[in-house]
C-alpha cells in the first residue's frame, strides 16, 4: 500500500509539473487582452509572445530525447521547472516587449525539458493498467491547465494584475521542483554515452527517430492532432454569436478531458493504443460529417473535441506500449514535443487561411483531410512494425 501511494503521489506531482508547463502557454493566451495592453504599440506582433514558445520545441524536439538520456530525466525535469519558475518571476517585472520576447524563447527551453522528462519518468514508475491511467492523466495536462487559468487565473489577473499572476506561476514551478527533488526519483536509462551538439547530431537524431515505426508513430499522429486542436479551439467559438462562443470554448476541451479519463483506460484493456487513436480520428470525421447534414455547429464542435480525447489519451499511452526501453520512450516523447509544437505553429494560420477562402465548410473538409492522413500514417507504420 505504501509503495502504491508513493507512486500515485509522484504521478500526481509529475502531472502538476505538466500543468506548470501548459500554463507557460495559457498565461499569455488566456489573459491575452491584458498582455496586449502592456505593449499597445506593438499591435499584431503581440501574437509572437504566445507562439514563439513553440519555436524551441519545433527546432530541438528531436534532440530532446537524446538530451534526456544524457542528463537523466529527473535532473532535466527539475532544471526545466526551476528555469521556467525563474523566467516567470522575471516576467513579473513586466519588462519591455523585446526583452519579454527573448524571455519567452528561454521559456521554450524550460517547456521542452518538462514535457519530455515528466512523461518519461511517469512511464517508468508505473506498469500495466496503472501506466495506462497515468498516461491518460498526463494527456489532460494542457486542457486542464487552460481551464484552471480561465477559471482562477483570470480572477487573479483582475484583482491583482499580471505581475502577481506571473510571480505566482513562477513560485509554484519552483515549489514543484523542490518537492520533486525531495522525492529522489531515480530512473535507469543505461549508460548515457557521449552527446554531440551541432547539425550532424540533429540530423542523426531525426534519422533515428523517424526511421523507426515504433518511435515515430505517436509523434506523427500527434502532429495531425495538434494541427487542429489549438486552432479549432481559437477559431470555432468565433463562429457563434453572443455568449454561446465563450460557453462552447469552455466545453470543448472539457469534453475531451472527460471522455479521455472515462473511456481510454477501459478501452486500452481491450484495444491497442493505436486502435484507440484511429478510432478517435474516425469518430471525429464522422461527427464533422454531421455538420453537412444540418447538425448545429455547437454540437459538432463539442462532440469533435470529446472524441479527440481518445486521440489525446491514446497517443501518450502509445509511447510506452510501442517502446520498451526508457531511452526510446524519451526519444518518442521528444519527437511528440517537436511535432506538437510544429502543429501548434502551423495549425492556426493554415486553418484561418482556409476559412477565409472557403468558409467553415471548407475548413471542416480540410480537417477531415488531416485526420484521414493521420489514420493512413498510423496504418502504414503499423504495417512496417508487422513486417519488422
Amino acid at each position: 500500500m505504501a509503495r502504491s501511494f508513493k507512486v500515485l503521489f509522484q504521478v500526481v506531482l509529475l502531472w502538476m509539473a505538466g500543468l506548470g508547463a501548459a500554463t507557460q502557454f495559457a498565461k499569455i493566451a488566456v489573459p491575452f487582452t491584458e498582455v496586449s495592453s502592456l505593449y499597445p504599440e506593438f499591435g499584431d506582433a503581440i501574437g509572437w509572445l504566445l507562439s514563439i514558445v513553440s519555436l524551441i520545441g519545433a527546432l530541438l524536439g528531436a534532440l530532446s530525447g537524446s538530451i534526456t538520456t544524457w542528463i537523466g530525466p529527473s535532473r532535466l525535469l527539475i532544471f526545466g521547472l526551476v528555469l521556467g519558475g525563474l523566467v516567470s518571476l522575471f516576467q513579473a517585472t513586466e519588462p519591455g516587449f523585446y526583452v519579454m520576447l527573448a524571455s519567452r524563447v528561454v521559456e521554450g527551453m524550460s517547456h521542452l525539458a518538462i514535457v519530455v522528462a515528466a512523461p518519461t519518468i511517469m512511464a517508468q514508475i508505473t506498469v500495466g493498467r496503472a501506466r495506462n491511467a497515468a498516461m491518460v492523466l498526463w494527456s489532460t495536462f494542457f486542457g486542464v491547465a487552460f481551464a484552471l487559468n480561465a477559471w482562477i487565473g483570470l480572477q487573479i489577473v483582475d484583482q491583482f494584475g499580471l505581475s502577481v499572476f506571473f510571480a505566482l506561476h513562477g513560485g509554484l514551478m519552483i515549489l514543484t521542483a523542490a518537492i520533486l527533488a525531495l522525492c529522489r526519483i531515480r530512473i535507469d536509462l543505461g549508460e548515457p554515452g557521449e552527446f554531440n551538439w551541432g547539425w550532424r547530431a540533429l540530423l542523426r537524431a531525426h534519422a533515428r527517430i523517424y526511421s523507426s515505426p515504433r518511435v515515430a508513430a505517436p509523434p506523427i499522429g500527434w502532429f495531425f492532432y495538434t494541427l487542429t486542436f489549438v486552432s479549432l479551439l481559437a477559431i470555432l467559438p468565433g463562429q457563434f454569436q453572443g455568449n454561446t462562443g465563450s460557453i462552447v470554448a469552455g466545453l470543448m476541451p472539457l469534453a475531451g478531458i472527460v471522455l479521455s479519463w472515462l473511456a481510454v483506460p477501459l478501452m486500452l484493456t481491450y484495444l491497442t493504443s493505436v486502435a484507440v487513436i484511429n478510432l478517435g480520428f474516425a469518430l471525429g470525421i464522422a461527427i464533422m460529417g454531421t455538420a453537412f447534414l444540418g447538425c448545429p455547429l455547437t454540437y459538432v464542435a463539442i462532440g469533435l473535441f470529446a472524441v479527440l480525447g481518445l486521440v489525446q489519451g491514446g497517443s501518450f499511452a502509445a509511447v510506452p506500449e510501442l517502446n520498451d526501453s526508457a531511452e526510446t520512450q524519451a526519444l518518442s516523447y521528444g519527437a511528440m514535443a517537436q511535432m506538437g509544437n510544429s502543429g501548434n505553429l502551423l495549425g492556426t494560420p493554415v486553418l484561418l487561411a482556409v476559412l477565409g477562402l472557403t468558409g467553415v465548410d471548407g475548413m471542416l473538409v480540410a480537417v477531415v483531410g488531416f485526420y484521414l492522413a493521420a489514420i493512413g500514417a498510423h496504418l502504414w507504420l503499423a504495417r512496417r512494425r508487422m513486417a519488422a
